[in-house]
């Protein structure tokens, strides 16, 4: 009897310490999943450094055009993309046919070969209305196959989206919810989240910034509230706010807050397209002057004007494509977010697709620990076969708890900071770090803590006119999180 109540003790003792061990590795697991999914910090959106989004023109800007007219004016802009719209002319010599999906498939062609001429890509179409059958869905779908169309915009009259999301999956398309002002059914962002949960991620929202202006919703509350399902923007800036009339200005000189916009949509790290849709009837005979003042206006806010973001991303989701590691360890890499976490070390993480001579490097870091020690590695001359690389080329080290020349923001070993600009640990950290010649400055959070004239010192024995990008993994006990690393060459 005693042997029977042992054994039960020792079972029951065994099972409550393997459940516990179960519950605590789950919540391990999904606490590192949250920790590396994790959206960005809701800072001041004056503080945001605003993405490039690239822009395509909605041909309704051009409606008193032709399809084809409208691809010499979107060119003669600097603009590379389009949205179409059902029922444009498609050329002033045929008035009666339309830019639509009822093309015949020697005119796709011959759009085909106009957008290859201007060197255009239509990246959306809409709005455009459906049935809710396969005949009538399948036939925009198949059109959108045809013309290389990545994203449907409309606005469903039916509540029942299981066809579409059925038509989504078949053609690996995306549906974009579009929002005229009230009284039409998707007016306001609540009404097109409630339609679009729990279906397929590539089915969301077309924001219109005009029209909820016209309805009376803040543009950025609907961007926050739609968080993670936007698919297409239709950027507008009006004159006046909550008023049905209210007609389009170019960019930055209306009520929208164009810059909190964009800041929102970064901070969301959207991934889609700006459509400028300019509607002010009273330039519907040439739109392009004020079309080209609002795009003045959005490069001259966007921080990351002519960067090249080097950890790609396409359709929505990020990529090592490009990267190599050398040594032990690795990165994670949230395809969603964008952000890198290391795991062991010590190892290197490469830029292998491009050596650089000059440039301007940007990119921000968290610190797990605050003994958390990893680098960033400049000029790295040659490919990584050995560990030889660190005496050949500079590393900005990252540790907060050593101090001078092992410090944060130094050249490892050769030049310390000239101060100690790092927030607290577990918050994010921005480096720009400019390398020309042998000048290097680095600054951390807006502030600079080096400039230096570089020279061999210390562990670098000499280090050379060009060379790789590249982000160190030190070990396994205090992982370091990297993102939006960006590069901009000095010619």
């Amino acid at each position: 009897m005693k042997n029977k109540r042992l054994i039960g003790l020792i079972l029951t003792v065994f099972l409550a310490v393997t459940c516990f061990g179960c519950e605590q590795a789950a919540q391990e697991e999904t606490s590192a999943a949250q920790e590396v999914s994790s959206r960005f910090e809701r800072i001041p959106y004056s503080e945001v450094r605003i993405k490039e989004i690239p822009f395509a023109v909605q041909c309704w800007t051009f409606r008193k055009f032709s399809f084809f007219e409208t691809l010499e004016k979107v060119k003669d802009l600097g603009v590379k993309y389009v949205e179409a719209y059902p029922g444009q002319m498609l050329d002033r010599d045929n008035p009666d046919v339309r830019m639509d999906h009822n093309l015949s498939g020697q005119q796709i062609e011959e759009v085909k070969k106009a957008l290859r001429k201007h060197g255009l890509t239509i990246v959306s179409y809409g709005v455009v209305g459906f049935d809710n059958t396969e005949e009538s869905m399948g036939k925009v779908f198949e059109f959108a196959k045809k013309m290389g169309v990545r994203t449907i915009v409309t606005e469903p009259k039916f509540d029942d989206f299981s066809l579409i999301e059925k038509m989504v999956k078949k053609y690996n398309i995306r549906i974009a919810i579009h929002n005229h002002p009230e009284p039409t059914k998707y007016a306001r962002p609540e009404t097109v989240l409630e339609h679009i949960k729990g279906l397929d991620e590539r089915i969301g929202a077309c924001a219109d910034t005009g029209h909820w202006m016209r309805t009376g919703v803040n543009p950025v509350e609907a961007l926050r509230l739609l968080e993670g399902r936007i698919i297409n923007v239709h950027l507008k800036d009006l004159n006046a706010f909550g008023d049905k009339k209210a007609y389009d200005v170019p960019f930055g000189q209306g009520e929208a807050n164009i810059h909190d916009i964009l800041a929102e949509l970064t901070l969301q790290n959207y991934a889609g397209f700006l459509a400028v849709e300019h509607e002010n009837p009273k330039e519907v005979d040439n739109p392009s002057p004020s079309v080209k003042k609002g795009i003045q206006y959005v490069d001259s806010i966007s921080y990351y004007k002519g960067y090249e973001e080097i950890l790609s991303r396409s359709h929505g989701r990020y990529s090592k494509a490009g990267w190599n590691h050398y040594g032990p360890g690795y990165f994670i890499l949230d395809e969603k977010t964008g952000i890198l976490k290391s795991q062991g070390g010590m190892g290197l993480f490469w830029y292998a697709r491009k050596a650089y001579q000059d440039f301007i490097l940007e990119l921000d870091f968290k610190c797990s620990k605050e003994d958390t020690n990893s680098g960033v590695f400049l000029r790295v001359p040659d490919v990584p076969v050995s560990d030889s690389y660190i005496y050949h080329s500079f590393e900005i080290q990252i540790c907060d708890k050593e101090k001078g020349v092992h410090k944060t923001g130094a050249a490892y070993d050769a030049e310390a900071p000239i101060k100690d600009a790092s927030k607290e640990t577990g918050k994010w950290n921005h480096f720009k770090i400019t390398f020309q010649g042998d000048r290097m400055e680095v600054e951390l959070n807006g502030e600079k803590i080096l400039d230096w004239k570089a020279e061999p010192r210390g562990k670098v024995k000499d280090f050379a006119e060009k060379g790789y990008i590249g982000l160190q993994n030190h070990d396994s006990l205090s992982p370091v999180y990297f993102r939006n690393i960006f590069i901009k060459e000095i010619k």
